[in-house]
């Protein structure tokens, strides 16, 4: 296996090889450390080289030449992603496509894109060029890539408006290439896209992205605190279903997240202070703002056009998704979370009912808006406090007993990090595209253990032994 590994990079050494062990492990990792289960099982993981195609035609030559030689190839954007989908788990080549970050074309309503570009760059080449932005972004938009959102990602800022990634009409076209002896370039639309969407670059590499766009504006951010849970889950709610009042983010933090994790928010808070975080369209403030006058329990304590604080707290959406969990870190490393789905219609009865199972502050509930079909609902990135592995697979289990649906963050696994089922699309297309089994392996169980039954953590046989 190292033979054919080092024969590999040896073929390829006229591109773009980083030499560097220390900067060779930090490209074999990504937030993977989000979660203690992940972190004793993927600390030790490293690719045995990483190299960065500059083109297409760079990255046809690199898959080319590692199923020659039988080398797993790994993909990855800026590794911001939480679950190890960027882990090298059987070593080989971490393929970075860093340099691939060309924003192709903008056009009404549409931008082509390189994968390696980052999201705020994205974001500012379609605002410069068209007045237009990118419809949804993880709360990592400084440092996150496109092609990792789309292939690693399932929804973020937006999604309270535009739903998820997988909506139909949220990705437009994918452009990619194959793993084999002569490897293929595609072009999906329409119902393939499902094939190699938040597919962690399991079955094909993305070289080329198109996405809609909407007009750009200079979003209104807001903090917003309550002294009662349900109401500004409520409040929350109720404003995703105010049609006429255009949002970009809505996000709901239990008591006493706000107070104990967000630094330059905690001078403006109680202990006791739920808060509610968003974005609202200019054109909307004075509709938002009769929205609130309705509801004189809410206090609006920041505002992004008429600053009153001594130290601003930055961006709001990055106080949201996956950054709450990330500031909670910072001042507890016990801190680790879940993702949960509280479906319609039911969504606000389920929180309160899984609140009321947790009353000890072991679990705190975080819920950002998003719509699904046209219907307002929560997913959860619920803060955890962390004691053992079998505590919190006991956790996972009363939420799933409760009517909630888990997608597993303490899993590497794309079934174990989503419904737990095959997606026979996506298996169907990596025995086409990667006859070997050579993309990003350990991450489909389906191709490993068609016969896996979910009743246990899934171990990739062929991992990296920890030294």
């Amino acid at each position: 296996m190292k033979d054919n590994v080092a024969a590999a990079k040896a073929a390829l050494s006229h591109l773009d090889i980083e030499e560097k062990a220390a900067a060779i492990k930090s490209k074999s990792r990504d937030f993977f450390w989000y979660s203690p289960v992940l972190k004793e099982r993927l600390d030790h993981v490293v690719a045995d080289f990483v190299v960065s195609p500059r083109s297409e035609a760079e990255v046809i030559e690199i898959l080319k030449v590692c199923y020659a030689h039988d080398c797993p190839v790994t993909t990855r954007g800026a590794g911001t992603g939480n679950y190890g989908q960027a882990m090298p788990l059987a070593g080989g080549c971490v393929m970075h496509l860093r340099h691939m970050d060309k924003v192709r074309d903008v056009a009404p309503g549409r931008v082509v894109v390189e994968p390696g570009c980052l999201l705020k760059d994205l974001d500012a080449a379609c605002i410069a060029q068209s007045g237009q932005e990118i419809r949804m972004f993880s709360s990592t938009w400084a440092t996150a890539t496109i092609g990792g959102f789309i292939a690693g990602g399932s929804g973020g800022v937006g999604s309270c408006t535009w739903g998820s990634l997988r909506d139909l009409g949220n990705i437009i076209r994918l452009r990619v290439v194959t793993m084999e002896a002569e490897p293929r370039v595609l072009e999906f639309r329409g119902e393939e896209l499902a094939r190699v969407s938040h597919a962690y670059g399991t079955n094909g590499i993305i070289t080329e992205l198109e996405i809609p766009l909407a007009p750009h504006y200079d979003w209104v951010e807001i903090f917003v605190a309550m002294e009662d849970f349900a109401a500004a889950a409520q409040l929350a709610n109720d404003l995703g279903n105010e049609d006429g009042i255009l949002i970009k983010l809505a996000s709901v933090y239990e008591a006493p997240i706000a107070h104990d994790y967000f630094q330059r928010v905690r001078p403006h808070v109680a202990p006791t202070d739920h808060l509610i975080g968003l974005m609202v369209a200019p054109h909307a403030m004075d509709a938002f703002e009769t929205f609130l006058a309705r509801r004189p329990e809410a206090k609006p304590i920041w505002r992004s056009d008429a600053p009153n604080w001594d130290r601003e707290p930055g961006p709001v959406f990055e106080y949201g998704w996956n950054h709450t969990t990330l500031r909670a870190l910072k001042v507890d490393p016990s801190i680790t979370y879940l993702q949960v789905r509280y479906g319609f219609p039911d969504h606000l009865e389920t929180i309160e009912r899984i609140r009321g199972a947790f009353p000890g502050g072991e679990v705190m509930q975080h819920l950002e808006l998003l719509k699904e079909q046209g219907k307002c609902m929560f997913a959860g990135l619920s803060m955890v406090k962390f004691t053992t592995e079998q505590r919190l697979d006991e956790i996972i289990r009363i939420h799933e007993d409760m009517g909630a649906m888990i997608f597993n963050p303490h899993r590497y696994t794309l079934e174990e990090g989503g419904r737990q089922t095959v997606d026979d699309r996506q298996l169907a297309f990596k025995r086409e595209a990667d006859p070997k089994g050579l993309l990003n392996p350990g991450k489909m169980i389906a191709w490993d253990d068609p016969d896996w039954r979910f009743d246990r953590m899934y171990s990739y046989p062929k991992i990296q032994a920890a030294e």
